[in-house]
C-alpha cells in the first residue's frame, strides 16, 4: 500500500506542473513562426483593430450615419478637419448627405466584414460537403459535381456573382433594403467561391480514404456519414483553413466590386464599396476624401488579410518550410 501511495504522490507533481492549453498553444511551432514574422504580427494587429472597430462601431463612431435624424444637409461636403474649411466634429470630412465619413467607414466596414465572412463560411460549407461526397463515393456523384465545378471555373467569379445577384434579386427582391441585399450578396459570393473548396477537399479525400484508419472504420461497420464527419473531415481541414483566409480577402473585394457596380447594399446603409462608388461621383470636383478614405480602409483590410493568408499557407505547408 505504501508503494502505491508513494507512486501516486510521485505522479501528482507532474500533473500539477503540466502546462495549460494556452501555454502549449503559445509554445507550439505555429505560434513560434508567428512571433518570428514581424510582417505577420503587424498584419494581425491591423486586422484585429479593423475588426474591433467594426464590432464596436456604435460606440466609437461620433455619428450614426444610418439615422436621418443625425444628418444635416448644411454639413455636406465638408473637408477633413486639418484643412481650412474643416469642422472639428468631422475628422475625415463629410459626404454629400452630411454624413461623417469616419463614422460611415466604421459602419460600412461592419457590413463588408459580415458579407465577406458569411459568404466564405457558406462557400466552405458547400464546397467541403460536396468535395467529401465526390471524393468518398466517386461514380456519378463525383462526375456531376466535378463537371459543374469545371463549367463554373470557365467564368470569372465576379460574373458568376453578378448573375446570381441579379437572378436572386429579381426573384426574391432585396435591393430596396439592406437586410435583403446582404443576404443576396452572401449567397452570390458563396456560390461563386465553393469550387476551390470542393476540388481541394475531393483530392485530399481520394488520398485519405485509402489509408488504414478509413479502411478500419469501414471494417467495423461505421456509416459513410460518420466516416466523413469524424475521420476524413479533420484530416482535410488544414488546406481548407488556408483557402478560407485567402478567400476572405477575395470575398471582401467581390462585395466591394458588386457594391461599386450598384448591385450591392443600398446607399442608405452603405458598405465600403458603396461608399467608394458614392465618393467617385465627387472625386473630380475636389471632394476627394469621400472616396479616398473608404478606399484606403478597404485596401488596408485586404492587404492585412492577404498577408495573414500567405503566412498561414507557409506555416501549414511543410514543403515551404
Amino acid at each position: 500500500m505504501s508503494e502505491i501511495a508513494g507512486a501516486g504522490a510521485a505522479r501528482a507533481p507532474r500533473a500539477e506542473n503540466r502546462p495549460g492549453a494556452l501555454t502549449r498553444a503559445w509554445s507550439s511551432d505555429l505560434f513560434w513562426r508567428f512571433r518570428r514574422s514581424p510582417v505577420t504580427i503587424v498584419a494581425a494587429l491591423v486586422t484585429l483593430i479593423l475588426v474591433l472597430s467594426a464590432v464596436f462601431a456604435p460606440l466609437i463612431a461620433p455619428q450614426n450615419p444610418f439615422d436621418p435624424a443625425n444628418l444635416d444637409i448644411m454639413n455636406s461636403r465638408l473637408p477633413p478637419v486639418w484643412q481650412a474649411e474643416g469642422d472639428s466634429r468631422f475628422l475625415l470630412g463629410t459626404d454629400e448627405q452630411g454624413r461623417d465619413v469616419f463614422s460611415a467607414i466604421l459602419f460600412g466596414l461592419r457590413i463588408s466584414l459580415v458579407v465577406g465572412v458569411l459568404g466564405v463560411l457558406f462557400a466552405t460549407l458547400i464546397g467541403v460537403t460536396l468535395g467529401l461526397v465526390a471524393g468518398y463515393f466517386g461514380g456519378y456523384a463525383e462526375t456531376i459535381i466535378m463537371r459543374v465545378a469545371d463549367v463554373q471555373l470557365t467564368f470569372p467569379a465576379i460574373l458568376i456573382a453578378l448573375l446570381i445577384d441579379g437572378v436572386a434579386t429579381g426573384i426574391f427582391g432585396g435591393s430596396g433594403n439592406a437586410g435583403g441585399a446582404v443576404t443576396v450578396l452572401v449567397f452570390a459570393i458563396a456560390l461563386s467561391f465553393w469550387v476551390q473548396y470542393a476540388r481541394t477537399v475531393r483530392g485530399l479525400t481520394l488520398v485519405e480514404k485509402r489509408k488504414d484508419y478509413v479502411l478500419a472504420a469501414r471494417l467495423i461497420g461505421l456509416s459513410p456519414l460518420v466516416i466523413m464527419a469524424r475521420h476524413l473531415l479533420p484530416n482535410v481541414l488544414g488546406p481548407v483553413l488556408v483557402i478560407v483566409t485567402v478567400n476572405l480577402a477575395l470575398a471582401i473585394v467581390t462585395e466591394a466590386t458588386l457594391s461599386f457596380l450598384g448591385v450591392g447594399v443600398p446607399p442608405t446603409q452603405p458598405s465600403l464599396g458603396t461608399l467608394i462608388r458614392i465618393g467617385n461621383d465627387f472625386l473630380f470636383s475636389g471632394e476627394w476624401w469621400i472616396t479616398i478614405f473608404p478606399g484606403l480602409t478597404l485596401a488596408l483590410l485586404v492587404l492585412a488579410v492577404n498577408l495573414l493568408g500567405d503566412w498561414l499557407r507557409e506555416a501549414l505547408n511543410p514543403r515551404l518550410q
